[in-house]
């Protein structure tokens, strides 16, 4: 009987090591692109930031959507689209789109809310109502679309 070696508890990755692949864990991009990876302050860093720019297209898609509106609601919409799909594409998870989402949604509900006063930069009508839930859309259909194969790799590369 020969024993044979578990590719899971071996420092390797299925035997590709550090192959300089950008799925491997070898690979200075290893981190950023492999889904299973332990958390990494890089990746944390990253989807902080990914968070932090959702809030900003958040705000400016408010802005632009109510200034313009035929024309600043497509604009909006393109740009969230635009985040939100960067963002899967980028990272290459579906927790980015979650974390560029989230950002998005918050700073939308901040703006919102209003003041005691009665101010607020969301006007009343159809516009608003469309950024918001057309925006939520837009992040759930870009957090369920299907991660694309590393280059050069198979299905070990996505860490099955």
């Amino acid at each position: 009987m020969s024993a044979q070696k578990n590719p899971n508890t071996s420092g390797s990755s299925g035997g590709r090591g550090a192959s300089g692949s950008p799925g491997s864990p070898g690979s200075p991009a290893g981190w950023l692109t492999r889904p299973t990876a332990a958390p990494h302050p890089g990746r944390v860093v990253a989807y902080l930031a990914l968070a932090v720019l959702g809030a900003t297209v958040g705000i400016a898609g408010t802005l632009v959507q109510g200034a313009w509106f035929p024309g600043g609601l497509l604009f909006s919409l393109l740009a969230t689209a635009a985040l939100f799909y960067g963002s899967l594409r980028a990272i290459g998870t579906q927790l980015a789109v979650v974390s560029s989402a989230l950002g998005w949604l918050v700073a939308i509900i901040v703006l919102s809310l209003g003041r005691p006063e009665g101010d607020g930069l969301f006007a009343a009508g159809i516009g608003p109502l469309v950024f918001l839930l057309g925006g939520m859309a837009l992040a759930v259909m870009c957090a369920t679309m299907s991660r694309s194969l590393p280059p050069g790799g198979g299905p070990e590369g996505l860490g099955r």
